[in-house]
This record gives structure tokens, sequence and C-alpha cells, in this order.
């Protein structure tokens, strides 16, 4: 079926005139007649039938013209909708790291609607607990974007720098290191530790720097969420290393730098390699890009 041709048939149906329609749809008359010839051909039913010198709808062509109007608005309405996101406007499923949300992604979203304040930009926005659901939202394409840690082993994901985050130790403030400002990893080894579960990139991280260092520690829990970490130091029951972030100015907490060692977390803007970014996560990608500064310190 023609979708011209339903167009001429919606005209023919409001003018009920076959010479103001061809007119109006600029064509000649016989094209429109026969465009209606075959419409009705197709259909097997009569659509207009003669009213003096006009035509009207039979009953058939009634009920054929209320779907071919809510038809042909759809189409209007899909085509504005796909026109608008062509220009940057629509819909961003972002998803980020929660230690992220009270900070950065607000100001970063902020900045990036104000630089696009004639734009209908509409976010949804997911906080993960661990990087490893954020890149599992990716490749299942429930997120358009994210800002994670560094996950191994993803070739359909890319990863880029965008910020990072300083790693301390903390302690309960009776904790026998809470007198101390700096520690060594040696010092930790004594003492039982709150570690991230093997889900959390950090733990990959933390792991590493002990074994570099050739030092082990002990477990006293294994948990996913940095701020359950650091509530359950809080109580004394181990100490931990976790990123230095703001909701730790809440917690009875001594936080401590490690001796001799410079270390940090990356955050990286994640996304899909091999699926299509319509203009408006696009844009949002490369604004992101754009203010990035892989040194840049995030609380």
């Amino acid at each position: 079926m023609n979708l011209q041709h339903l167009k001429y048939f919606d005209i023919l149906a409001r003018e009920e005139h076959y010479t103001r329609s061809s007119k109006l749809l600029n064509i000649t008359q016989p094209s429109l007649s026969n465009a209606i010839s075959l419409l009705e051909d197709e259909l097997g039913v009569q659509l207009f039938e003669k009213n003096g010198r006009n035509v009207i709808l039979t009953k058939p062509g009634k009920i054929f013209h209320e779907h071919v109007i809510r038809t042909l608005e759809n189409l209007d309405s899909g085509i504005d909708t796909v026109t608008k996101i062509s220009k940057g406007f629509g819909h961003i499923s972002f998803a980020f790291l929660q230690v992220l949300g009270t900070s950065y992604v607000p100001k970063i979203t902020k900045q990036f609607l104000e630089a696009n304040p004639e734009k209908k930009i509409q976010f949804e926005f997911h906080s993960d607990s661990v990087s490893t659901e954020t890149v599992q939202g990716l490749k299942t394409l429930r997120y358009d974007l994210g800002i994670c840690s560094y996950i191994t082993n993803e070739p359909t994901i890319e990863f880029v720098p965008i910020a990072s985050q300083e790693l301390v130790v903390i302690t309960a403030l009776d904790h026998p290191l809470a007198q101390f400002d700096e520690v060594s990893l040696d010092d930790l080894a004594e003492y039982p530790q709150i570690i991230f579960s093997k889900k959390s990139a950090l733990r990959e991280i933390i792991d590493d720097l002990y074994q570099r260092n050739n030092v082990s520690y002990q477990v006293a829990y294994e948990v996913k969420i940095d701020q359950v970490i650091a509530g359950l130091v809080s109580q004394g029951l181990g100490i931990a290393i976790i990123p230095n972030m703001t909701m730790l100015d809440s917690l009875p907490l001594k936080r401590i730098k490690l001796n001799g060692i410079s270390w940090e977390r990356y955050f990286y803007l994640a996304y899909n390699k091999e699926t299509y970014l319509p203009p408006v996560v696009s844009n949002f990608k490369e604004f992101i890009l754009a203010h990035a500064n892989p040194k840049q310190i995030v609380y």
C-alpha cells in the first residue's frame, strides 16, 4: 500500500471534491482518480460515492479514513520526534557509581543542560554500586553512557579516563592507628580489614597494591558498597582502604595517608563501541570528554 496514496485519500475525504483535492495536492485529477482506484482495488471495497458534484465516503470509506488519520498522525509524530533527535533533543540513560552521585554527576549534567537551553533533553539516572553493573547495562543497551572503574576483558566497551579519586586508609577514632597521619602497608597488615567484594573493580586495585609491595592482609568482611564499609569501620569492626569522599565527613573516622605511596583510582567514561549513539548521547559524551581531566580529583 502506497503511503502517498493514503495521503491523497485523506485529502479527498476531507475536501469531498476531486478538482479541489488535486489542486491542493498539486497533481492532475486523473492521477488522483487513479490513486483512489488502486486503493479500492487493493482493499476490495468502494471508498467514495458521488453526491452531486462532490464525492462522499462510503461506510467502509469512513472506517478506513479513521485508521488513515491515526496512521498519518502517528507517522508525523514519529518524523517530528526523530527530527528532534537528529538535532540533539531526546533521552539519555546515564549510569554512574554511587560515589559520583553527590557532586561530579550533578555538576556535569547541569553544565550540559545549561549549554543546550533550547533543547529538550531528558536524563534517566542509574546509580550503581559496582562497575560491573554499569558495564553489564551498557552491554545490554539498558544504559547509553556510564562512568565507572576500568573493567578488564570487555572488548565491546570503550573506557576513557575522565577523573580520579584519592584512596585513603580509614579507621575508627579509637583505633591504635588513629594517632598517625601516615601509615605504611606493613602497618596495616596486622589489623583485620574490611575490603571490597570481588565484584568491585576496587578490589582488584587494592589487591594489586598489596601484591606489588609483597604485603598480605587479613580479611574481616567483604562488602560491595563503600558507604557500608565506612559505617562498619566507624564502629571498630575493621580498617579499610577506601576512596576519599565527602560522605566520610559525616562519620566518626580517621583518614590516614599511605606513607611513601601515591595512588588513586581512575573514573572512566564508558560506552558500547558496537552500538549507535543518538546525537543527544553523542553530544553529552563529547561534552564530558571536553571537560575531562584524568588528574582532576573528585570527592
